[in-house]
Parts: C-alpha cells; structure tokens; sequence
C-alpha cells in the first residue's frame, strides 16, 4: 500500500497528512521549539504533508519557521497546504484585492513564493460571489502565485459547480469518519467522476475514536475543547453513546489483532474509502507519530472489516450533504461554529 498519492501529475503527497488547527492555540498553550521540532520528526516519518490555514492563529507562521531552518531537500519534499477563508462579515464585499491581499500574506508568513495548495471555504451559499472568489483565486494560479487551489466543506452541488464555472479543484478537504458518512453520499462520485481527490478530517472524530473514551461513561456538562464538543454531536447523531461504545469495542478487537491503536484503525478504514487522497491526523505533540507514520501499510483483512460493518450498519446516518449541518446557524452543530474568525 502507497504512503504517497498524486493531487496532480507530480503534485505527490503524503497519505496522512500533519494538521496544524491543535497548534491555533484553542488546545492549549504551543511551545515553539518543540512543534518546530515534532514538524521535522514527521517528515523524517514519511509524513511530508502539513495542513494549515489562514484562520489558524500563528500556525502558517510556525511552518515557515520550521521551513526556513530546514535544508534544501526537506524543503522541497514537504507540502503545505494551506485554506482562504474569509470571515462571513466581508463576505458580501470581498474583492479580487483583498483576495490577493491573504494570499500574499500566507506566501509571506510561509516563507513560499508559491503556495502548493490554497484551500478555498465559503460559509454561506447564499451570498452569492462565491464563484466568482473562487475565480479570482484561479486567476492567481494562472498568474503563479498558487500551484493547486481545493475547496474546504462544498457539498456535491457547489463543488460541481465551481468545476463547471472552470475552477480546477485538485481536493476537496471535507469530514469524513466512521461516524459521518456524508461525502459518500455523491461527493466521492463527483470526485472519481471529475479527477478531484478528498482529503478528509474528522476521522477521529477530535480524539473520541481511540482508546480514552473506550468503556468510558458518557460524558457530562462542559468538555475541555470546542472540538470535543462538536464531534459529540456527531456521536450522538450518529447513534448515541451506547452504540458509539459498541464501534469503540469493534475498532479495539481489530487494533489488538495488528498491534496497533483504535485511531490508526479508523483512520485506516477512510483511508481506503473511494476517491480519498489522505487524513488529516491533527495533534499538538508527536506522542502518535509512530503510529501515524504506519497507518498507510495498515491492512485490514475481511474479517476485520466484517466486525466493524457489523456495528456500522446500526449507524444513523446525519442529516444532508457534506456541511450542511454545521451552515445552519439556528442549528444544534451551527450554533457552536465561529464563523468570524477576526484574521483578515
């Protein structure tokens, strides 16, 4: 099984890929240095991607730090993948300016006089220049600026639309778990359809799918993160806590079998789900990197697939197409987004 996969003819990247939002700061304080340092130990892993955006505070920043200390060759295997996401505010006024304006400032803040993937999120489909920013992101590619632009969280619908107005999405990064199922629901096949890749967070479900929460008690009030939070709607949607515990059980049986954890089994499982490129593993401290590092030779046979379908069929599939939950603001998933982030 390939660590690799190709976005675009030579476009290689890793198939699990380093997140950056644990290192926003919404996790806890982020020690320089050592995340400086756990970005080179992924690399020498194998896991040569990172994932970062412009909304997470300090994180672009930190890669180019890390990338402005590395040698030659480290530099140029590694890609960054970064996000334009404008706040919902300015989104009825956005202009090509302001566009090229956060582009430049990613470029800038990465050390990068290309950035290698721009990932593009439109948080309200009726405010309608959302093709027409996506146009002028094309419009810096054609110009040299960006190698490959994505999109981040478009349902079927819209990324086909932006296909057909001529944007060429190489990715759609989109939550994609045992938990939530959404983008199989026509995403995926726009996707093999339309040479389009998925690159999927979520997998673990912000640290639920792993051994901490197995045979745990259902947790009550306030959790530690906004994360947490949100991935426990998506348990309770999906099934509950009863039945969550049930997949827990699963996934462990088939970890113990390959000595490895219950995270690397689910991220396994989206892994060979149809048209995913790559995870999306984030974390603010390498403790899983070994780990992380192996969940692409990670091969699970039919018998272990068999005992996880057995508890997946019991699933109660969320609601819609992909993000369509978390768009409706007066919603249980909606009203806990922040959909003005303050970095424009």
């Amino acid at each position: 099984m390939s660590a690799t996969d190709e976005l675009r003819p030579g476009y290689v990247i890793s198939r699990v890929i380093k997140g950056g939002w644990q290192l926003a700061g919404g996790h806890g304080a982020v020690a320089r240095d050592d995340a400086i340092a756990d970005m080179a130990a992924y690399v020498a892993s194998g896991i040569t991607t990172f994932d970062c955006a412009d909304i997470y505070t300090g994180v672009e920043e930190l890669i180019g730090a890390f990338l402005r200390a590395a040698d030659a060759q480290t530099r140029a295997r590694v890609k960054v993948h970064t996000k334009f996401v404008p706040d919902l505010s300015i989104l009825p006024t956005i202009d090509r300016a302001h566009v090229a304006r956060i582009i430049d400032r990613s470029a800038a803040r990465l050390g990068r006089e290309r950035l290698d993937l721009v990932q593009f999120h439109w948080w309200d489909y009726d405010i309608p220049r959302w093709t027409e920013t996506a146009l002028w992101l094309r419009d810096l590619q054609q110009a040299g600026r960006i190698d490959l632009i994505g999109g981040t969280n478009f349902d079927t619908a819209h990324a086909a639309a932006l296909l057909d107005a001529g944007v060429d999405l190489a990715s759609m990064q989109v939550q994609y778990s045992l938990l939530d199922d959404r983008p199989a629901r026509g995403l995926a096949a726009l996707a093999a359809a339309r040479g389009m890749k998925l690159l999927c967070y979520g997998t673990v479900a912000g640290g639920f799918l792993s051994e901490r929460w197995l045979g745990a008690a259902e947790p009550r009030g306030d959790l530690p993160n906004r994360s947490l939070v949100k991935y426990r709607l998506v348990i309770d949607d999906a099934g509950g806590w009863d039945w969550f515990q049930a997949l827990l059980r699963a996934l462990d049986g088939v970890a113990r079998r390959h000595a490895t954890d219950i995270a690397a089994v689910a991220g396994r499982c989206v892994l060979d789900f149809p048209a995913v490129a790559a995870i999306i593993v984030g974390v603010s401290r390498g403790m899983h990197r070994a780990a992380h590092a192996a969940i692409p030779t990670l091969a699970l046979d039919a018998a272990d697939r068999a005992a996880i379908d057995a508890v997946l069929r019991q699933r109660r599939r969320l609601d819609g197409d992909v993000y369509a939950l978390e768009r409706d603001r007066t919603g249980r998933h909606g009203r806990i987004m922040k959909y003005d982030l303050g970095d424009t």
